[in-house]
């Protein structure tokens, strides 16, 4: 008997197929929490400025995420619209020419990387020599082998556009596993191990992140499941060109934004550097504390995202609406329990990272101001996937963009204020409501012009 992964997302109860759906996205979010949370808790053992290297080392592998979302979301997008009109020849082209721009990318991010290591680590303008060879180290590593999270992440979308995102949640569940015994094994270098530090932490992720790729890849040919895409492209095929194009108009204004998004993000952290080391650790980690939230929350988008793209291709437009509105309840309560959390116990979550006592009344500041925003960010972020299943990644990118982009006028406004770093947190809260706000309405204007 043939083992059913994959959902139709057109038919049956919307509670049920989204649940159904978004549930082990929603898991494998949490997983990617929890890898990050550990990669900085045995590098916090380290000291700040350990945290503050692999920070700014982290922030071009954000970076490198706009990149790839180009041909991540422009697949994911075609292939299950293609999927809910039931052009099946259709949908393997888009993933054929999905995988391949990944795989061009991916090398050539991974070749600047390493060319370019010391003058990307000198833009943020560190003074203390030992965060910049942490920095410098930590970015060879992970962006010298990107190409692996690159695979990753877009085979991830392809699976989700059928409807099949437990496969995904499996091949993340092992790379949890591995990065989780690595960690300690490497950076502290436990019984025959060599104590790698900072290397270790690297090596510790990328090789978690090509356990992820081999599990997702093994996947594809275990199972005798006829309605898996992946097992019928050709990788060294050449798609019609409409493909290429098609996967750009719809990925290019994605990769925009996330890419313009993260360049906003490291203006900040330059300006957050003057604070020290102490003050870049603190923005470090609290964004992965912050990702308990907007790792659900975009895996719960990237659900929503499949779910439109095949409801929009099928020309199910009630189902549209009422999808989103389920989502939006789901995500905004999801935002205020995070909100409580970081409000109530803001020190004790500190101090799981930080052991000096400055970083870690700077760390409860963090806290407490970006947890005021957090439900705001769920719903920014979650709309934006459904927005981009019906195709207007354009609009989400103009949206994001221009208020994004407000942070840094504004941050330099309330620092100059008298606020000193807790002005930049503002910033990203009060950045945060306003988009979350604005997405909202904009999706109910769009969605009362489906016919």
């Amino acid at each position: 008997m043939k083992q059913k992964q994959s959902l139709n997302l057109t038919n049956g109860p919307i509670l049920r197929t989204l649940t159904e759906l978004s549930l082990p996205i929603m898991a494998s979010a949490f997983l990617g929490t929890a890898y990050s949370i550990t990669d900085m808790a045995w590098i916090g053992t380290l000291g700040s400025k350990a945290v503050a290297g692999v920070g700014v080392g982290g922030m071009y592998v954000w970076l490198s995420q706009g990149l790839v979302s180009l041909a991540r979301m422009g697949g994911q997008v075609h292939v299950a619209q293609c999927c809910g009109r039931g052009d099946r020849k259709a949908a393997r082209n888009y993933a054929e020419a999905s995988i391949q721009l990944t795989a061009l990318f991916g090398i050539l991010f991974a070749a600047v990387c390493l060319i370019f290591t010391r003058p990307l680590v000198s833009f943020f303008q560190l003074t203390d020599a030992i965060t910049i060879q942490y920095a410098r180290e930590y970015l060879k590593v992970t962006c010298g082998l990107i190409i692996f999270s690159y695979l990753n992440y877009t085979l991830t979308g392809l699976y989700t556009a059928q409807g099949d995102s437990k496969t995904p949640f499996k091949a993340n569940l092992a790379g949890l596993a591995a990065n989780m015994a690595l960690d300690p094994l490497l950076i502290m270098g436990v019984g025959p191990f060599p104590r790698l530090e900072v290397y270790g932490a690297a090596i510790a992720t990328v090789t978690a992140q090509f356990l992820v790729l081999a599990v997702l890849i093994l996947e594809v040919f275990r199972k005798k499941n006829e309605e898996n895409l992946l097992r019928e492209i050709r990788l060294f095929s050449i798609p019609e060109s409409i493909c290429f194009r098609s996967i750009c108009k719809i990925g290019i204004p994605t990769a925009l934004q996330g890419s313009v998004y993260c360049m906003i993000s490291m203006i900040l952290t330059r300006m957050v550097a003057a604070f020290g080391p102490g003050a870049v650790a603190t923005q470090r980690v609290g964004g992965q504390i912050e990702s308990i939230s907007w790792n659900t929350a975009d895996g719960f988008a990237a659900a929503l995202n499949a779910f439109m793209a095949q409801n929009y291709g099928a020309a199910k437009h009630e189902r549209i609406r009422r999808g989103y509105s389920i989502s939006f309840r789901t995500t905004a309560l999801w935002g205020l329990l995070v909100t409580a959390l970081f409000l109530l116990f803001p020190r004790p979550i500190a101090q799981f990272f930080f052991h000096e006592e400055d970083v870690i009344s700077t760390a409860v500041n963090y806290l407490v101001i970006i947890g005021i925003g957090e439900s705001f960010m769920c719903v920014e972020l979650m709309t934006i996937g459904a927005l981009s299943g019906l195709g207007l990644t354009k609009l989400c990118s103009i949206i994001s963009i221009t208020i994004t982009g407000a942070r840094i006028p504004l941050a330099l406004l309330l620092t100059k204020a008298g606020m000193g770093l807790n002005g930049i947190w503002w910033a990203l809260t009060l950045s945060s409501i306003a988009k979350g706000i604005l997405f909202y309405f904009t999706f109910k204007h769009v969605s009362r012009k489906l016919a």
